[in-house]
Protein backbone atom coordinates (compact mmCIF):
# COMPACT_ATOMS: atom_id res chain seq x y z
CA UNK A 1 0.00 0.00 0.00
CA UNK A 2 2.95 2.35 0.62
CA UNK A 3 1.65 4.61 3.40
CA UNK A 4 4.89 6.35 4.30
CA UNK A 5 8.25 4.77 4.92
CA UNK A 6 9.07 2.10 7.46
CA UNK A 7 11.60 4.18 9.40
CA UNK A 8 8.95 5.03 11.98
CA UNK A 9 8.54 2.76 14.99
CA UNK A 10 5.70 0.30 15.26
CA UNK A 11 2.43 1.97 16.17
CA UNK A 12 0.19 0.41 18.80
CA UNK A 13 -3.50 1.04 18.23
CA UNK A 14 -6.67 0.18 20.09
CA UNK A 15 -10.16 -0.11 18.63
CA UNK A 16 -13.38 0.27 20.59
CA UNK A 17 -16.81 -0.33 19.07
CA UNK A 18 -19.68 1.25 20.95
CA UNK A 19 -22.97 -0.53 20.39
CA UNK A 20 -25.87 -1.98 22.33
CA UNK A 21 -26.64 -4.45 19.57
CA UNK A 22 -23.44 -5.62 17.86
CA UNK A 23 -21.19 -8.52 18.77
CA UNK A 24 -17.58 -9.00 17.59
CA UNK A 25 -19.03 -11.24 14.85
CA UNK A 26 -21.37 -8.53 13.55
CA UNK A 27 -19.08 -5.55 14.18
CA UNK A 28 -18.47 -4.38 10.61
CA UNK A 29 -17.23 -0.90 11.59
CA UNK A 30 -14.62 -2.05 14.09
CA UNK A 31 -13.48 -4.82 11.75
CA UNK A 32 -13.06 -2.26 8.96
CA UNK A 33 -10.91 -0.01 11.18
CA UNK A 34 -8.70 -3.02 12.01
CA UNK A 35 -8.44 -3.94 8.30
CA UNK A 36 -7.27 -0.44 7.38
CA UNK A 37 -4.73 -0.45 10.22
CA UNK A 38 -3.43 -3.85 9.11
CA UNK A 39 -2.90 -2.45 5.61
CA UNK A 40 -0.63 0.12 7.32
CA UNK A 41 1.26 -2.72 9.06
CA UNK A 42 -0.35 -1.84 12.38
CA UNK A 43 -1.54 -4.89 14.28
CA UNK A 44 -4.35 -4.48 16.78
CA UNK A 45 -3.77 -6.97 19.60
CA UNK A 46 -6.86 -8.90 20.65
CA UNK A 47 -6.60 -7.20 24.05
CA UNK A 48 -6.77 -3.81 22.31
CA UNK A 49 -10.11 -4.51 20.58
CA UNK A 50 -13.23 -4.08 22.66
CA UNK A 51 -16.97 -3.91 22.20
CA UNK A 52 -18.81 -1.86 24.82
CA UNK A 53 -22.37 -0.73 25.45
CA UNK A 54 -23.61 2.81 24.78
CA UNK A 55 -23.03 4.15 28.27
CA UNK A 56 -20.58 6.74 29.50
CA UNK A 57 -18.92 4.65 32.21
CA UNK A 58 -18.30 1.61 29.94
CA UNK A 59 -16.88 3.77 27.17
CA UNK A 60 -14.72 5.82 29.56
CA UNK A 61 -13.35 2.66 31.19
CA UNK A 62 -12.44 1.16 27.79
CA UNK A 63 -10.66 4.34 26.65
CA UNK A 64 -8.90 4.70 30.00
CA UNK A 65 -7.66 1.11 29.83
CA UNK A 66 -6.10 1.67 26.40
CA UNK A 67 -4.51 4.95 27.52
CA UNK A 68 -2.98 3.17 30.52
CA UNK A 69 -1.46 0.64 28.09
CA UNK A 70 0.19 3.56 26.27
CA UNK A 71 -1.21 2.84 22.83
CA UNK A 72 -0.39 5.48 20.20
CA UNK A 73 -3.92 5.66 18.82
CA UNK A 74 -7.42 4.86 20.01
CA UNK A 75 -10.12 4.65 17.35
CA UNK A 76 -13.74 4.32 18.43
CA UNK A 77 -16.75 3.65 16.22
CA UNK A 78 -20.36 4.32 17.11
CA UNK A 79 -22.35 6.63 19.33
CA UNK A 80 -21.49 9.94 17.65
CA UNK A 81 -24.99 11.05 16.66
CA UNK A 82 -27.57 13.04 18.60
CA UNK A 83 -29.87 10.28 19.85
CA UNK A 84 -30.13 9.93 23.65
CA UNK A 85 -27.91 6.80 23.61
CA UNK A 86 -25.16 8.58 21.60
CA UNK A 87 -22.69 9.41 24.37
CA UNK A 88 -19.29 8.50 22.91
CA UNK A 89 -18.23 12.14 22.52
CA UNK A 90 -19.10 12.85 26.15
CA UNK A 91 -17.31 9.70 27.35
CA UNK A 92 -14.17 9.67 25.18
CA UNK A 93 -13.87 13.40 24.56
CA UNK A 94 -13.30 14.04 28.28
CA UNK A 95 -9.82 12.55 27.84
CA UNK A 96 -8.71 15.20 25.33
CA UNK A 97 -5.86 17.48 26.43
CA UNK A 98 -6.09 19.07 22.99
CA UNK A 99 -8.94 18.83 20.52
CA UNK A 100 -8.15 18.36 16.83
CA UNK A 101 -11.07 20.39 15.52
CA UNK A 102 -9.88 20.02 11.94
CA UNK A 103 -10.67 16.30 12.00
CA UNK A 104 -14.37 16.80 12.70
CA UNK A 105 -14.61 19.79 10.39
CA UNK A 106 -13.03 18.02 7.43
CA UNK A 107 -14.84 14.76 8.16
CA UNK A 108 -18.21 16.53 8.08
CA UNK A 109 -17.27 18.46 4.94
CA UNK A 110 -16.33 15.19 3.20
CA UNK A 111 -19.48 13.48 4.54
CA UNK A 112 -21.55 16.31 3.13
CA UNK A 113 -19.96 16.31 -0.31
CA UNK A 114 -19.25 12.61 -0.79
CA UNK A 115 -21.70 10.67 1.27
CA UNK A 116 -24.72 11.83 3.23
CA UNK A 117 -25.39 15.44 2.26
CA UNK A 118 -26.99 17.73 4.81
CA UNK A 119 -27.41 14.85 7.30
CA UNK A 120 -23.71 15.51 8.00
CA UNK A 121 -24.80 18.15 10.52
CA UNK A 122 -25.96 15.31 12.79
CA UNK A 123 -22.45 13.86 13.06
CA UNK A 124 -20.33 14.76 16.05
CA UNK A 125 -17.24 12.81 14.92
CA UNK A 126 -14.20 14.20 16.70
CA UNK A 127 -10.52 13.71 17.44
CA UNK A 128 -8.12 14.85 20.07
CA UNK A 129 -4.92 14.12 21.91
CA UNK A 130 -4.50 12.66 25.39
CA UNK A 131 -0.85 12.79 26.42
CA UNK A 132 0.99 11.02 23.59
CA UNK A 133 -2.12 9.21 22.32
CA UNK A 134 -4.40 10.38 19.52
CA UNK A 135 -8.09 9.50 19.90
CA UNK A 136 -10.36 9.36 16.84
CA UNK A 137 -14.11 9.12 17.53
CA UNK A 138 -15.88 7.83 14.42
CA UNK A 139 -19.51 7.13 13.59
CA UNK A 140 -20.52 3.48 13.46
CA UNK A 141 -21.58 3.21 9.82
CA UNK A 142 -19.15 1.47 7.48
CA UNK A 143 -19.47 4.38 5.02
CA UNK A 144 -18.31 6.82 7.69
CA UNK A 145 -15.50 4.53 8.85
CA UNK A 146 -14.29 4.08 5.26
CA UNK A 147 -14.36 7.84 4.67
CA UNK A 148 -12.51 8.69 7.90
CA UNK A 149 -9.89 5.97 7.50
CA UNK A 150 -9.18 6.48 3.78
CA UNK A 151 -9.25 10.27 3.63
CA UNK A 152 -7.97 11.32 7.06
CA UNK A 153 -6.57 8.68 9.40
CA UNK A 154 -4.52 6.46 7.07
CA UNK A 155 -2.81 9.45 5.39
CA UNK A 156 -2.01 11.23 8.69
CA UNK A 157 -1.64 8.65 11.47
CA UNK A 158 2.13 8.17 11.16
CA UNK A 159 2.59 11.94 11.04
CA UNK A 160 0.37 12.50 14.10
CA UNK A 161 2.21 9.83 16.12
CA UNK A 162 5.56 11.32 15.07
CA UNK A 163 4.48 14.80 16.22
CA UNK A 164 3.25 13.47 19.57
CA UNK A 165 6.58 11.76 20.22
CA UNK A 166 8.93 14.63 19.38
Amino acid sequence: MGHGNQSHRDIAAGVITISDTRSKETDKGGRLVIDYLEEMDITVDAAHYQLVKDDVSSISAAVDQLLEQNVDAVITTGGTGIAPRDVTIEAAGRFFDKALEGFGEIFRMLSYTEDIGSAGILSRAAAGVSGKTVIFILPGSTGAVKLAMEKLIVPELNHVVQELNK
